[in-house]
């Protein structure tokens, strides 16, 4: 049974679109087709007005395998998928982010702010994805070669727009959704957003299970702590409890992009991964050009999930063209200007000399064996691309041992420069960087022979993505490890008041961190791993671009989870237990904390689980407190009417009521 027809078991009378839920996946729909004389035209756009003018032009520029592309494919039909981010319109061009001279992270406004109300602040500032700075456009492009039609041939794209990276999602959906509209029309727009509007809320870090069809779609998403807060991910998410350090299971992603094919995109270029690594972590600008869309596209979410369990914050572009608002900005670069921290995947030769002063570029992909002609379908279901039926065994594998042509290749590769690629494409990396971390070769030497058979290829690349990616998830827990006790919450000491303000997480100084880490030393890990002048990495770390962001966010869900164990105590605390143990100094100052906590409760604009038990047990222990005070002072207290609504012994209404 086809694909297609799993779907006309509905009629369209039981159509059903709920557009508010389905933005909760979604942005929109687009067919378009590439008109020899018009060029990009979008035939088709659901829901109607989902994208200004400007963005329908941007989008339908990025749905095509670009004109000058390095191959050119004469086969029947040939379809690919891929994907692209752009920046939504209105936002700011490029950003023209400063260098992190950090030297207190908490300002002194932040600083004169309880734990509490940092919380309470940062609760308020929930963003959503109509707020989002990108958009991702997942594209089933269909290539017809046809000598009976006009031009030869013709070519069409179907495209899912989201506010959010769920290549997980987004990828299987096409390999249903494009195939579909090519055979039933536009109606298959109506019948996927249909299912995708029945879906439930998406819930960063978990397994879910969304029905397309008469087929189960099981797809984990990444977790909230690596997506931006512009996606929509609620405060609350991120400050759910993170997955192990080193999960037992490989299909839990810990960061974006974890089902990108590391191993089958960078098996040319093996021993580079730890420089690309650094060049990751600190946020330096990175051209990847390769022969098609998927190709490159592979190669930028590979490198983004390089760093997890990090929050990649550098712009990256899967596959960026020339038509890219941004393209005329970073175009326009003057010589010795520095260039935006960003990861551009490209297929058009044009960039290596419009864009000749991207410090690193690295080229990827295989002419002969194309990733952009194998069908979708024949990935596993973890997204990965088997090998061609050629095979490519580990002596191909560049692990460069060293021979007088080896040397003599790398030699000319490095005189010749990335130009070279402009008469026969090669994989290659082009840098000046002196990389700190060492390659583990003990890694490399694990890794599988895939031997000649497409099957083993694609079960073989399945073991050697999960011992790459378990090993360079363990590279970077290992290099943020030193920062844990500055977003390391704490829990009220046995025998102490839990109603005082929980003490403030540690302050974060540049300078003092870099000594105290020369001091220690990073760990036996990273000193195994690492060269002498170690210390370096974390000194550019901290004044690259990734830092400052991620760090702002631990620091975050800190306090978010101090403040829920610090709450969690009071509500176990016996207040009589600690009157009896206070002088009457210590008994107004915990009256005055109560009150504080019991009003922060009452003014909090998110209903929380227990919200309503909290506030009344904390009503309960501020009368508690208030009855062993002076008379006098109750008087005095009293005077105040909004003060004695909170100590009189009627019920305190419940916050659905208020």
């Amino acid at each position: 049974m086809s694909r297609s027809v799993s779907f006309l078991v509905r009629s369209e009378a039981d159509l059903k679109v709920d557009e508010k839920s389905l933005q909760q996946w979604v942005v929109g729909f687009c067919i378009i087709r590439f008109d020899l004389e018009q060029g990009q035209l979008i035939e088709e756009c659901y829901p109607a007005g989902c994208l200004t003018h400007n963005e329908e032009l941007e989008v339908a520029f990025s749905s095509f395998p670009d004109s000058v592309s390095q191959n050119h494919n004469r086969s029947s039909i040939h379809d690919c998928i891929f994907f692209f981010r752009v920046r939504r319109q209105g936002n700011p061009q490029v950003a023209h982010l400063p260098s992190s001279e950090i030297v207190e992270v908490n300002n002194a406004h932040a600083s004169q702010m309880t734990a509490s109300d940092k919380v309470l602040k940062q609760r308020s500032k929930i963003q959503t994805g109509a707020n989002s700075r990108y958009l991702y456009g997942f594209v089933f492009n269909r290539q017809r070669h046809d000598e009976r039609l006009k031009r030869g041939g013709e070519q069409k794209s179907v495209v899912i727009l989201s506010h959010n990276p769920f290549s997980s999602v987004f990828r299987p959906l096409l390999q249903i959704m494009g195939p579909l509209y090519f055979d039933i029309g536009k109606k298959a727009l109506n019948f996927i957003a249909s299912y995708v509007s029945m879906w439930p809320v998406p819930v960063p870090g978990q397994l879910m299970e969304l029905p397309i069809g008469n087929a189960t779609l099981k797809v984990n998403l990444p977790p909230a702590h690596c997506m931006p807060l512009d996606c929509g991910v609620l405060f609350e998410e991120l400050a759910s409890p993170i997955a192990p350090f080193l999960p037992s299971s490989q299909s839990v992603p810990q960061g974006l992009f974890h089902d990108a094919d590391l191993f089958g995109t960078f098996r040319g270029l093996l021993m580079q991964l730890w420089k690309l690594w650094e060049l990751l972590l600190i946020g330096e600008p990175i051209l990847i050009i390769a022969p098609t869309p998927p190709q490159c596209c592979e190669a930028v979410a590979g490198l983004v999930s390089l760093v997890a369990p990090l929050l990649c914050s550098i712009d990256f572009r899967p596959y960026f063209t020339i038509h890219d608002p941004d393209f005329a900005y970073l175009n326009s670069l003057q010589e010795g200007a520095a260039f935006p921290p960003m990861i551009l995947g490209v297929t058009n030769l044009f960039f290596l000399k419009s864009l000749r002063r991207i410090p690193h570029v690295l080229s990827v992909g295989n002419p002969v064996m194309n990733a952009a002609r194998l069908p979708f379908s024949a990935r596993a279901s973890t997204g990965r691309i088997p090998a061609g039926p050629e095979g490519l065994s580990l002596p191909n594998l560049s692990l460069n041992r060293f021979t007088p042509s080896n040397f003599l290749n790398a030699m000319k590769l490095r005189r010749d420069g990335p130009l070279c690629l402009m008469t026969e494409h090669k994989e290659a990396f082009w840098s000046s960087y002196a990389p700190i971390t060492k390659p583990d070769t003990s890694i490399l030497n694990r890794l599988i022979d895939a031997g000649m058979s497409p099957r083993v290829e694609e079960s073989m690349s399945v073991v050697n993505n999960d011992i790459l990616r378990r090993h360079f998830l363990e590279l970077t827990t290992n290099f943020l490890a030193p920062f844990g006790p500055y977003y390391r919450p704490t829990t009220p000491s046995e025998g102490s008041s839990p109603y005082v303000d929980p003490p403030p997480l540690p302050t974060f100084n540049a300078e003092d961190f870099l000594t105290s880490l020369s001091a220690r030393g990073p760990g036996k890990f990273l000193l195994k791993r690492m060269k002498s002048n170690w210390l370096d990495l974390y000194r550019r770390f901290l004044k690259g671009h990734n830092f400052l962001p991620w760090f702002q966010r631990k620091r975050a869900v800190a306090e978010q989870e101090q403040y829920r164990l610090w709450r969690q105590a009071r509500m176990r605390a016996d207040i009589q237990h600690f009157i009896s143990r206070m002088s009457e100094l210590e008994i107004v100052d915990t009256f005055n904390a109560i009150e504080r906590h019991l009003l922060g409760e009452l003014q909090s604009t998110t209903l929380e689980a227990g919200s309503d038990a909290t506030s009344s047990k904390l009503r309960e222990g501020l009368q508690a407190v208030f009855h062993v005070l002076p008379k006098d002072m109750q008087q005095l207290m009293l005077m105040n009417t909004e003060r004695a609504a909170l100590v009189r012994d009627d019920e305190l209404p419940s916050k659905s009521t208020r």
